[in-house]
C-alpha cells in the first residue's frame, strides 16, 4: 500500500516546481532582442564592422552567406537592367539596408525605391519607399522564402522577387497582407517578367538568372 505523502512535502515539491517555472519564465522574458538603434550603436562601437555580412531580423543579428560568383553576377546584371529601364522613375539600391520595423532591417540584394532628388542621402529607406525587393538565393533559399519574406509582407513591401538560382526560376510575390503575400507565382527561364509598378517594361527571366 502506497504511503501518504506528508503535507509539508507536497508544499515543498509544489514550491520547487513553481520556482522552476519562474526561472524558466525569467529566462524567456529576458532574452535580448536588439533594436535597429542597438544595431547601429554596435557598429559605431566597432563590434560590427563593414566587413561583417550581417542583417537584423526580428531582433537577431543574422550572418549572411558569402557571395559566390554567380550570385554576384546576377546582382550586377539586375542592377544594370533596372538602371537602364527605370532611370528617373526609381532609385536602384544594391545590397543596402531597408528599415522594416524597430527590430528588423534586412539588406536585400536589390531594392527599387521611389525616386527622390537626394537619392536618399537625407532619409533612410523604409518599407514604404520600396517598389520592389529582389533577393538572389543560391544557398539560402529556405531562409529567404520561409523567414525573410514574412517580414517584407508584414511591413507592406508591395512586391518581392526571389531569384532561385538552383531551380533556374524566379519566385514572384505580390499583394502583401499581414505576414503573407496573396499572389505568388513562379516564372521559368524561358518566360518574361515585369515589375508591378512598371508593367510597361518587360524583361526576359533568363537575363536575371544568367
Amino acid at each position: 500500500m502506497q504511503s501518504e505523502v506528508p503535507i509539508w512535502r507536497v508544499k515543498e515539491i509544489a514550491q520547487y516546481h513553481a520556482n522552476q517555472g519562474i526561472e524558466r519564465m525569467q529566462m524567456e522574458t529576458t532574452k535580448k532582442r536588439f533594436t535597429v538603434d542597438d544595431y547601429y550603436r554596435m557598429a559605431d562601437a566597432g563590434i560590427l564592422t563593414a566587413s561583417d555580412r550581417v542583417e537584423l531580423i526580428n531582433g537577431e543579428i543574422i550572418q549572411m552567406s558569402p557571395i559566390g560568383n554567380r550570385h554576384l553576377g546576377c546582382v550586377n546584371a539586375a542592377t544594370e537592367i533596372f538602371i537602364a529601364a527605370f532611370k528617373g522613375r526609381a532609385v536602384v539600391s544594391g545590397q543596402n539596408p531597408v528599415l522594416l520595423s524597430d527590430f528588423t532591417e534586412p539588406q536585400p540584394d536589390i531594392v527599387l525605391l521611389k525616386p527622390r532628388k537626394d537619392f536618399y542621402r537625407g532619409k533612410h529607406p523604409e518599407a514604404a519607399d520600396a517598389l520592389l525587393v529582389v533577393e538572389v538565393a543560391d544557398t539560402m533559399l529556405d531562409y529567404e522564402r520561409e523567414v525573410k519574406l514574412a517580414y517584407y509582407a508584414a511591413a507592406g513591401v508591395p512586391e518581392v522577387w526571389i531569384e532561385d538560382l538552383n531551380g533556374e526560376q524566379i519566385l514572384v510575390y505580390r499583394d502583401p497582407s499581414d505576414r503573407v503575400y496573396g499572389i505568388h507565382f513562379i516564372l521559368k527561364r524561358s518566360e518574361s517578367i515585369s515589375v508591378q509598378a512598371f508593367p510597361d517594361s518587360v524583361f526576359a527571366v533568363a537575363d536575371f538568372l544568367g
